[in-house]
């Protein structure tokens, strides 16, 4: 923040102005009590995507088959975010002034991260004094549309899955050196972050921007606010998902969706200047290089052995490719693994975490660097993202990359495509929400209770009763598998209930205890685990009667397909962010 910034008193950084309170043991900001801070006004972007708070939140017109009374169409449903506070609206006092609240714990410090493209996990601490910063902090931020193609937000009571996009836009001052510097900003690195459930492990997976996919059709929010709708490419490279044909971040987000069955909570965007401010407000990221390189395109020379790089030369080492492993983007690919490892121990290192100046900095250079979704789009729905990528331990973190062959259309070797296999099996993975690492499991007791909810007897079909929910499934879901069951599967006391209150991760049936038998019927006709059903109570249908509870999560795949996860991740090469890794 500059000295005409908010939160300055009298040329006084607020870096400066963080001091450790020895009762709590917590760093508070004490902002001057000669004069109350009045709020200034914070620099605005006049072009780019649109600004936060301005895309459109309507909900979707109704889809999907048949419904039972009362119930809610089958279409995906979507929570209107937090009014955010009025502008110049009084703060609440700073700690020391009159009017404190006593015996109310201090909140002063909070930890806030958050991930785009080459970039990942930025730190911010502030305090409850600390509004007007906060509003500026807002001010910074730039959305743009999520166009539907999202969950609609991420959830603390489930799996967590962000699309962080790295773009090749050389928009920015010294940018245009840079090879293309007319490019309209294509997917150049793109990372589906999955956050387990109980945020035991997280996954980082790297798609590679010359995978062969199918862009599907994209509705669209241009800049000037009208809509259209793009039409898909079947047979392209995935970094063409952002960019060409005016694509936009929410293509990308439905481009993943349609490679790997996984529809993204949120998406973060970065381009060039992100890494380049990011890392030059943590202080520069620790890298290591097992031979010297001098890269003519990327522009890096450093020797080999380890070298702290900040700035411009941390974005020439994300950008190397030809100086290393096989001179390809795979290779590229791992050196940025390797980058955002060193730089997730970095944030976590204590040299971070207890440094105020260090974090204001972060905060300051992390939301002008960002272009968020428009679920994501204020500094409190940051903060409560931030909040749950925090409970990570970087020994959890895994980086893998989609397995991939060479595309065998080609004479010369230029694209690649999915491994046959493989590369459905790393997807299905981080849909059951299984690690990639060794995560602490869970006590046999409780592993064989799950496990006897199938054992026993098993009644007729014709006798189940059941109520299906779409509680994340595909639109139609519902309404198919009704179908499937009542046609294929002789339970023909179902019925459609169409959307389920909230969206769930997984699969789940609920049923009272003298519907067991019911239970074990319906979850081997479903292919569900022990862990799907849930003893609960039962409902009415629409004959007055007690039924079941089916609701369909992200992890459906149709009617027919079994519902049982991997046991284990595939064996693939992958890599862990407490690793020290130096680059070939």
């Amino acid at each position: 923040m500059d000295a005409q910034g908010r939160g300055r008193s009298e040329n006084i950084d607020p870096a400066d102005q963080w001091v450790l309170n020895p009762a709590t043991g917590e760093y508070e900001l004490r902002l001057g009590s000669s004069a109350a801070q009045s709020p200034v006004p914070g620099p605005r972007r006049t072009s780019g995507p649109r600004r936060a708070g301005s895309a459109s939140r309507g909900r979707k017109p109704a889809a999907g088959g048949p419904s039972a009374p009362g119930t809610t169409p089958e279409t995906p449903d979507r929570e209107m975010p937090p009014q955010r506070r009025r502008r110049g609206a009084p703060a609440e006092p700073s700690p020391g002034r009159r009017g404190r609240r006593p015996e109310k714990k201090s909140k002063a410090k909070k930890i806030l991260m958050w991930s785009g493209g080459t970039v990942a996990f930025i730190v911010l601490a502030t305090a409850g004094a600390a509004y007007l910063y906060i509003d500026h902090l807002n001010d910074n931020i730039s959305s743009a549309s999520s166009d539907g193609a999202s969950t609609g937000g991420f959830s603390k009571d489930r799996a967590i899955n962000i699309l962080l996009i790295g773009t090749d836009k050389r928009t920015g001052k010294g940018n245009s050196a840079y090879g293309d510097k007319g490019s309209v900003g294509h997917a150049d690195t793109t990372i589906l972050l999955h956050v387990a459930k109980d945020r035991s492990n997280a996954t980082a997976l790297s798609i590679p921007r010359d995978l062969i996919v199918d862009v599907p059709d994209c509705p669209t929010t241009l800049e000037d606010g009208s809509q259209k709708v793009i039409p898909g490419t079947p047979g392209t490279r995935f970094n063409t998902s952002l960019g060409q044909g005016e694509r936009t971040p929410s293509c990308t987000a439905r481009t993943v969706t349609e490679l790997t069955g996984i529809k993204p909570d949120n998406f973060m965007v970065a381009d060039f200047n992100a890494v380049k401010t990011l890392t030059s407000a943590v202080g520069g990221v620790e890298v290591c290089l097992n031979k010297d390189i001098n890269d003519k395109d990327s522009k890096l020379n450093l020797t080999k052995g380890k070298h702290v790089v900040e700035g411009e030369q941390a974005l020439a080492f994300v950008r190397t490719r030809h100086s290393v492993g096989s001179g390809g983007d795979l290779s590229r690919i791992g050196l940025q693994q390797q980058f955002l490892s060193a730089l997730m121990r970095k944030l976590k290192s204590n040299d971070t975490l207890t440094s105020p100046s260090k974090m204001l900095k972060l905060a300051e250079a992390g939301t002008k660097a960002l272009t968020v979704d428009s679920e994501l789009d204020s500094i409190g729905k940051l903060k409560d993202l931030g909040m749950e990528l925090g409970k990570l331990n970087v020994k959890n973190l895994t980086f893998v990359t989609v397995p991939v062959i060479d595309n065998p259309a080609e004479t010369v070797k230029v694209t690649v495509v999915p491994a046959p296999g493989k590369a459905d099996e790393v997807f299905r993975s981080i849909r059951s929400d299984v690690s990639f690492t060794a995560v602490k499991q869970k006590k046999k007791k409780e592993a064989a209770a799950v496990a006897a909810r199938l054992k026993g007897e098993k009644a007729d079909p014709s006798e189940v009763r059941v109520r299906i929910f779409n509680g994340g499934a595909e639109a139609g879901s519902a309404s198919s598998t009704l179908t499937w069951l009542q046609t294929e599967e002789g339970v023909t006391k179902s019925e459609n209930a169409g959307n389920a209150p909230a969206e769930l991760d997984k699969t789940t049936l609920e049923y009272a205890p003298d519907q067991a038998a019911e239970a074990r019927r319906l979850a081997d006709i479903m292919g569900l685990s022990g862990s799907a059903m849930k003893e609960g109570k039962s409902v009415n249908n629409a004959q007055g009667l007690p039924t079941m509870t089916l609701t369909l999560g992200a992890d459906f795949e149709g009617a027919g397909v079994p519902l049982t996860g991997p046991a284990k991740a595939p064996d693939v090469d992958k890599s862990t962010a407490d690793k020290v890794q130096c680059a070939e």
